[in-house]
């Protein structure tokens, strides 16, 4: 299935879990009557309701919003979040207090310098391979 697939069938939930008929009559009406911007009209979210289209950031927000759910739950997944916080979590337990202070101040250098400090780290990462498991660097082959 399709991105714009799925996005439909996480629209049609979210706007049936809110206690809303899906059909796109209603969802014309009430999503206009929270976007203050141009209009939508019942062809453009018929396609969303379809599975032919997916909305602009801007008005994925208002959908999200009105259903009560988060934006990025309804346009990515739930799988997509418990993949990010998985990442968060290893992030924030592998990653120590003098390693944090380095991140710190690499992200305070001026951006000439992270070029410098990107390279010099790339090619101490290159020279000294980890775990044959590790997942290749950017521009290096597997």
């Amino acid at each position: 299935m399709d991105e714009k697939a799925e996005f439909s069938q996480r629209l049609r939930k979210a706007i049936e879990d809110a206690g809303y008929p899906v059909r796109p009559i209603v969802l014309e009406r009430e999503f206009n009557t929270r976007y203050w911007g141009r209009s939508v009209t019942v062809q453009a979210v018929r396609r969303w309701l379809r599975g032919e289209a997916i909305p602009s950031q801007e008005k994925l927000q208002v959908l999200a919003d009105w259903l009560n759910v988060e934006p990025h739950i309804l346009r990515f997944g739930e799988q997509a979040m418990k993949s990010i916080r998985a990442k968060q979590k290893k992030w924030d337990e592998d990653i120590d207090h003098q390693e944090r202070e380095v991140i710190e101040a690499y992200l305070n250098l001026p951006a000439p310098q992270h070029k410098v400090v990107r390279e010099v780290i790339l090619t101490f990462a290159r020279a000294h391979p980890a775990k044959s498991t590790r997942k290749p660097l950017i521009g290096e082959e597997k």
